[in-house]
C-alpha cells in the first residue's frame, strides 16, 4: 500500500509493505539481511556475558521467532532475541549453581509467563487502559529508546576515557548514512538503508584497519550447536522468577509502540494473551535445550519504523538466516566482526525512533496537559526512567523503563480510584 506523507512542505505518497503482504524474493534476501544485522550484536552478547557458545542462542532466537509468528496467526511483526532482563539475577545462579541451574530458572519464569498470558485471555486487557492510560504508556514507550541511547554512544566507544578518532570516523559514516539515506534513497533502496549503512559502515571501518579476521579463520565451516539440559533448584529459580515482572512490562511496552508503527491495535489482535504466550513458550523452549530466555527485540521494531517494512514474511527470513548461522561456524564468525562503532551508528537511529514513537503516542491520542493528572503521570514516569535509580526486589533490580513503568502503573491506578470516588480537585462537586 502507499500512504501519502508530508516531506518538506509537499506531498509524497511513501511505500508501505503491511504485516501479512508477500514480498518478492529479491527484496526478501536483503530486507531479512537487514533485520538479522540489527539484532545480530546484542543478541549475541549475552551469551558472551554468560560464557556460552552463541551458536544455541542464535538457534533458539530464530526458532523461537518462527513460533512467534505461528502462534500470533502472522499478525504481529516481532523478532525474539536474547533478554538483557535475566543477566542480574541468572549471574548470580551461575557463580553459585553453574548454568544448568540458571537454565532450571528459565524453564520457571517460561512457564509462569504462559499462565500470566492464559489469564490475560480470560480477564482481557481492559485493565491496561486503567494502569497504563496514554499519558503514562507514551513516557514508558518513549523510555524504551532513550534508556538505550547510552548503550548506543558506549557501543560506538563514545563513551570511553580516551576517544579513538578511528571510532569517531566510522561511527559517522555510519550515522550519515542511515540518516540521509532514509531521506535520499528512492525505489529499492530506500527500503533497506539500514543494510546499506552497515555494509558502508563496515567498509570504512576496514579503511580504518578496525577489523579483525582472526576469529573467521580459526573457525569451522560447519558446528552443531552445544546444546544443554536444564537442572532445577528453587533457590536459583526464585532468584530468577522477579525478572518476570520485567519481561513482561517489557513485551507490553513493545508491543504498544509496534502496533502504533503498524497503524494496528496489536493488543486487542492477534492480542496481548498470544503475543505474550509465544514469547514466553520461546523462552521455555530455550531453555530446555541450553539458550537463553527471548524478548521481542527494540532494535527490529526501530528497522520497521525506518523503513516502513512490517511485513511477518521478511521477519520469518531473518529468523530463517539466525538458524543457519547457528551452523555455519564461519559466516557466524564473520557478522561478529561487525565493529562496535557500526553498530552504535545504527543504534543511534533505531533507538531515536522508537523514543519518538513513544512521544507519537502522546501526539496521536490528543493527550491533555492541562489536565493536573496526566502533567504529574508523564513528568514522574519520565524522571524515573531516566534518573538511574533503582528498585532492588530480592536478587532482582528494577530501573530504567521497567520501573518507570512499575511506578506510572501504581500512579495511574491511584488516580484511577481517586477519580472514581470524585476526589480530586478536577472532579470534586461532580
Amino acid at each position: 500500500m502507499w500512504k501519502k506523507v508530508r516531506l518538506g512542505g509537499r506531498i509524497v505518497e511513501k511505500r508501505i509493505i503491511q504485516v501479512e503482504e508477500k514480498v518478492p524474493f529479491k527484496l526478501l534476501v536483503p530486507l531479512s539481511i537487514q533485520h538479522m544485522f540489527a539484532m545480530f550484536g546484542a543478541s549475541v552478547l549475552v551469551p558472551f556475558l554468560f560464557g556460552i557458545n552463541p551458536a544455541v542462542v542464535l538457534l533458539m532466537n530464530g526458532v523461537g521467532t518462527l513460533l512467534f509468528i505461528l502462534i500470533t496467526k502472522g499478525k504481529a511483526p516481532a523478532y525474539l532475541g536474547s533478554s538483557f532482563a535475566f543477566l542480574g539475577p541468572a549471574g548470580l545462579v551461575i557463580e553459585k549453581f553453574g548454568f544448568s541451574y540458571a537454565l532450571g530458572g528459565f524453564v520457571a519464569i517460561g512457564i509462569g509467563g504462559m499462565i500470566v498470558a492464559l489469564l490475560i485471555g480470560k480477564f482481557g486487557t481492559d485493565w491496561i487502559d486503567v494502569v497504563l492510560p496514554p499519558a503514562a504508556m507514551g513516557p514508558v514507550v518513549a523510555l524504551i529508546g532513550l534508556e538505550l541511547a547510552g548503550n548506543a554512544a558506549d557501543n560506538a566507544g563514545l563513551l570511553a576515557e580516551q576517544i579513538d578518532v578511528k571510532n569517531v570516523m566510522v561511527f559517522l559514516v555510519t550515522l550519515g548514512t542511515a540518516v540521509f539515506g532514509q531521506v535520499l534513497f528512492r525505489k529499492f533502496f530506500s527500503v533497506i538503508p539500514i543494510l546499506i549503512a552497515i555494509i558502508v559502515g563496515y567498509a570504512a571501518a576496514g579503511l580504518c584497519g578496525l577489523l579483525d579476521f582472526a576469529e573467521v579463520s580459526s573457525a569451522s565451516f560447519f558446528a552443531l550447536p552445544n546444546f544443554q539440559t536444564p537442572r532445577f533448584n528453587l533457590e536459583a529459580i526464585l532468584t530468577i522468577f522477579p525478572a518476570l515482572l520485567l519481561v513482561t512490562s517489557e513485551h507490553i511496552g513493545h508491543q504498544v509502540v509496534t502496533g502504533k508503527i503498524v497503524g494496528r491495535d496489536l493488543l486487542k489482535e492477534p492480542g496481548l494473551n498470544r503475543s505474550l504466550f509465544a514469547d514466553f513458550f520461546s523462552t521455555t523452549l530455550s531453555g530446555c535445550v541450553g539458550s537463553v530466555p527471548t524478548t521481542t527485540y527494540g532494535e527490529n521494531i526501530g528497522v520497521m519504523a525506518v523503513t516502513k517494512v512490517y511485513s511477518v514474511q521478511v521477519i520469518g527470513g531473518a529468523a530463517v538466516l539466525s538458524i543457519c548461522c547457528s551452523f555455519l561456524g564461519k559466516l557466524s564468525a564473520l557478522i561478529s566482526t561487525i565493529p562496535g562503532p557500526v553498530i552504535g551508528g545504527i543504534s543511534f537511529l533505531l533507538y531515536g525512533m522508537i523514543g519518538t514513537s513513544g512521544l507519537r503516542m502522546l501526539v496521536d491520542s490528543r493527550v491533555d496537559y492541562g489536565k493536573s493528572k496526566n502533567l504529574a503521570l508523564t513528568s514522574v514516569i519520565f524522571v524515573t526512567g531516566l534518573s538511574g535509580i533503582a528498585l532492588k526486589i530480592g536478587n532482582v533490580e528494577l530501573t530504567g523503563m521497567v520501573l518507570a513503568c512499575v511506578v506510572g502503573m501504581a500512579l495511574s491506578l491511584i488516580f484511577h480510584l481517586l477519580e472514581k470516588y470524585h476526589l480530586t480537585n478536577e472532579t470534586a462537586g461532580e
